[in-house]
């Protein structure tokens, strides 16, 4: 492909709203996971919650979208002054010319069920509930056009853990058969009982932090995010440069990847075609990375084959905690703040690594500079993207 120039990016996470607070927790090693409750749910598990959504409040003329999804999206697009980014597009573009292509996977459920709760005696749904805008995938991609003033194609992509990545490539391939001249691309997700329940009875979701690579490791820490780029056809002082997009879908298992990482294989290898790149001139990879025993240990098999022992990669997981439909755009994101900061990430909590694990993964940050960074998101059925990354030049 084409590179293609990423003009902005923000991401909102319990980490904190904007690049800034970002950097700072991963210089400074500091994780966003908390054990604490969320709306009715008590669990013996460690979660990321974004507390800031709590106080977001929609205008009225969008109050029909009105769920923690959605405010969580209308929290991130002020960062960084995204939305300003996108308003400076349309006026160079035009409204009809800018896709929105954003990765969710619950969407807003934990509306609809607030609203079972309040089910009246006849059983019948509170008149406040607004499906179509709050529960329904399409929710999040119509939010985002209509709140940024859009006109041009829009979809979500839900593919679990790799919509927010997949979000990215589907961008490349509208701008270079030239349908669009730009497109905000991201993800947001936020917790709900669907989701919290839902792990645990997959006996996926960790009593302890989450530890990516360490040998302790016994599942996955549950977070919520969003994140979104604007990729646009040319741009002379972009940001930052997508370089290649690698997809592949595997469909070993409903919710186990391949245990020889099969797909995570052929989705980096795709990237790096794609890219026009040797493995040797990544910089740094950012892994997908659950803490789940099955997960790093075919992604470890996966990256050793294709990048050898030597690349220092690292999961954020343990910062934010996982956040599903987002966690490719928010990683994405992660990338793009390693490449104009110098800073690769760490990966917390691995305190006593797995030696059954290979791959050089990082437990302290370091400050470098580098050019090139991938990362990695392998969502369940077999989903997986991965993206690389080149600093502005």
């Amino acid at each position: 492909m084409k590179p293609a120039p990423v003009t902005a990016f923000t991401l909102t996470t319990a980490l904190g709203h904007g690049h800034a607070a970002h950097v700072r927790a991963l210089r400074d090693g500091i994780s966003g996971l908390r054990p604490q409750p969320f709306e009715t749910a008590s669990l013996d598990t460690w979660l990321g919650v974004v507390d800031a959504v709590d106080d977001e409040r929609l205008s009225p003329a969008l109050s029909r979208y009105e769920c923690r999804n959605n405010r969580l999206a209308a929290l991130a697009l002020r960062g960084d002054g995204f939305d300003d980014a996108v308003r400076r597009a349309v006026a160079r573009h035009g409204a009809r010319r800018i896709a929105v292509l954003v990765g969710t996977s619950t969407s807003g459920v934990l509306q609809t069920e607030i609203a079972y709760r309040e089910r009246g005696a006849d059983g019948a749904l509170p008149g406040w509930l607004h499906y179509r805008e709050t529960h329904d995938t399409a929710s999040l991609a119509d939010f985002v056009r209509a709140a940024l003033g859009l006109e041009g194609p829009a979809w979500v992509i839900s593919t679990a853990c790799s919509s927010g990545a997949k979000a990215y490539a589907a961008a490349a391939r509208l701008i270079a058969l030239g349908v669009v001249d730009a497109a905000v691309v991201g993800g947001c997700d936020s917790l709900c009982m669907t989701t919290l329940y839902g792990f645990r009875a997959l006996e996926l979701l960790s009593s302890d932090v989450c530890r990516p690579w360490d040998a302790r490791r016994n599942g996955l820490s549950l977070g919520e995010g969003a994140s979104f780029a604007l990729l646009q056809r040319d741009d002379d002082a972009p940001a930052a440069w997508l370089l290649g997009c690698g997809e592949s879908s595997d469909g070993h298992h409903m919710s186990s990847p391949h245990p020889e990482g099969a797909g995570a294989v052929a989705a980096m290898r795709a990237a790096l075609t794609d890219a026009q790149l040797p493995p040797e001139r990544v910089d740094h990879l950012n892994l997908h990375g659950t803490g789940t025993r099955n997960n790093d240990a075919a992604e470890d098999l996966a990256v050793c084959a294709v990048f050898g022992r030597a690349l220092p990669c690292s999961s954020t997981k343990a910062h934010t905690g996982h956040a599903l439909g987002a966690a490719g755009a928010v990683e994405a994101a992660v990338s793009l703040l390693a490449l104009r900061h110098g800073l690769l990430p760490a990966g917390l909590h691995c305190e006593q690594p797995d030696p059954a694990l290979r791959a050089n993964y990082l437990r302290t940050p370091q400050s470098r500079s580098i050019a090139v960074a991938a990362t990695n998101s392998f969502g369940f059925g077999g989903s997986n993207a991965c993206l690389i990354f080149g600093a502005a030049r």
